[in-house]
């Protein structure tokens, strides 16, 4: 697995979400890099993980720990929920968790509101054996759907989304599965280190209420919104970065 190391400063777990490749953050590591030492993960499958094995989230979850001193963890959307196993697997390595735009669950229940419908991601995974690069353009596209900032966001993600090459389509596969299938609802209440979640106030994927939700179980959760869609990193770096410096700073060594 791919992890690319930058910037000096405390230690700094940076994951992605479906289909993309840690370079997309790059708004966000521009401004992190000055205070922060970053660990910005390629997944299985994706960017120069592509020829990597398969998508399993517990497994990321362990290699990461395995691979990265005790640190930050940062995932966005599907890299959320990597991130958020590894708290609750490996909590020696992880000094405090951040979840961005990134629900314990994403998929709607009778009990559970706050998610898509489950047709959305069969509808996503018949789409990838056929279409290819247009089942992943019409997942950035909602991904950026409700933002004030959609053209300028789209424009960004699409660019940015093949740079390091195709992912693989089976890893693409295993990502949904994870995305359709997961739940962690019951696990957060025995998260061990402090947690930040940051919505996007116009996000289509992970509603806001999702994550409001998702800090008021956590034992220590903060909740922050800001006036973004699914990927705030884009639109609201300087703000996402200042939120991020301000939580680590009050974490314990």
């Amino acid at each position: 697995m791919h992890i690319d190391i930058q910037g000096s400063g405390p230690d700094l777990v940076l994951i992605h979400g479906w289909a993309m490749h840690g370079g997309i953050f790059a708004p966000l590591t521009d401004v992190l890099a000055t205070h922060f030492r970053l660990h910005v993960v390629d997944l299985p499958g994706h960017g120069f993980s592509r020829d990597d094995a398969r998508f399993d989230v517990a497994d990321c979850a362990r290699r990461i720990a395995s691979a990265t001193p005790r640190a930050l963890w940062i995932g966005w959307s599907l890299g959320g929920l990597v991130a958020l196993r590894a708290a609750l697997d490996h909590p020696a390595n992880v000094r405090g968790l951040t979840m961005l735009a990134s629900s314990p669950r994403f998929v709607s229940a009778p009990d559970w509101p706050y998610g898509v419908a489950a047709s959305v991601f069969a509808e996503f995974d018949v789409e990838l054996r056929n279409r290819y690069k247009h089942a992943v353009e019409r997942f950035l596209a909602l991904e950026t759907m409700g933002s004030a900032h959609a053209q300028t966001e789209l424009r960004d993600l699409k660019k940015h989304a093949f740079e390091r090459g195709n992912p693989d389509v089976d890893a693409l596969a295993d990502g949904l599965h994870a995305l359709d299938v997961g739940d962690l609802r019951a696990d957060i209440a025995h998260l061990a280190m402090p947690s930040l979640w940051i919505a996007g106030r116009c996000d289509r994927l992970v509603p806001p209420a999702a994550m409001a939700w998702s800090a008021a179980q956590a034992p220590r959760g903060r909740y922050l919104e800001f006036n973004s869609g699914h990927a705030p990193f884009i639109s609201r770096a300087a703000n996402i970065a200042a939120a991020i410096g301000a939580f680590a700073a009050e974490l314990p060594a």
